[in-house]
C-alpha cells in the first residue's frame, strides 16, 4: 500500500513553532522529532499510511517540545533553539511541499511587535511629557475685566 503525505498547516511564534497534521481518526501515531527534523507516521481512518518528513528551517530543542492527538489533528509544539527569531518558511530547503501550507488563522506577525510596542510608550511618555510641562500662565492683561462694570451697575 502506497503512503499518503498528512496535511500539514504551520504557524510561528516567538518561542515555538506549531503544526498540526490533519488526519482525522488516526492511529499508530509516531512523531520522532530531532533537532534538525520531525518525522511523522500514522494510519487514516481508512487504514492508509501518512508519512510526512521535514528538515527544519532552523535547529529546534526536541527535548523541550510536544505533541497533542486529537480526533481531527496532531499538533506538534516545537520549541525554537533560538527564540524571538522569525521562521520565513517551516523547511530548510526554500521549496514549498504541495501538502504543507501556512495556518493564516493562526498566524500573527510578532516579529515588529516589541518595535510597534516600544514605540507606543515612546509617544505615550511624549505625550505625558507635553501635558505636564509647566508653562507660564497665560497673560491676562488683554482680557476686559467686566466685573468693575456689572458692580457699579449693581449699585
Amino acid at each position: 500500500m502506497a503512503r499518503q503525505h498528512a496535511r500539514t498547516l504551520w504557524y510561528d511564534r516567538p518561542r515555538y513553532v506549531f503544526m498540526e497534521f490533519c488526519v482525522e481518526d488516526s492511529t499508530d501515531v509516531h512523531v520522532l522529532l530531532e533537532d534538525h527534523r520531525i518525522v511523522f507516521s500514522c494510519k487514516n481512518a481508512d487504514g492508509v499510511e501518512m508519512y510526512n518528513e521535514i528538515e527544519f528551517y532552523a535547529k529546534v530543542n526536541s527535548k523541550d517540545s510536544q505533541d497533542k492527538r486529537s480526533g481531527r489533528s496532531i499538533t506538534c509544539f516545537v520549541r525554537k533553539w533560538k527564540e524571538k527569531v522569525a521562521w520565513p518558511r517551516l523547511t530548510k530547503e526554500d521549496i514549498k511541499p504541495v501538502w504543507l501550507s501556512v495556518d493564516f488563522d493562526n498566524w500573527r506577525d510578532w516579529e515588529g511587535d516589541e518595535e510597534v510596542e516600544l514605540a507606543q510608550v515612546e509617544h505615550y511618555a511624549e505625550l505625558l511629557q507635553k501635558v505636564s510641562t509647566k508653562r507660564p500662565p497665560p497673560a491676562m492683561d488683554d482680557l476686559d475685566d467686566d466685573s468693575d462694570s456689572a458692580e457699579a451697575t449693581s449699585s
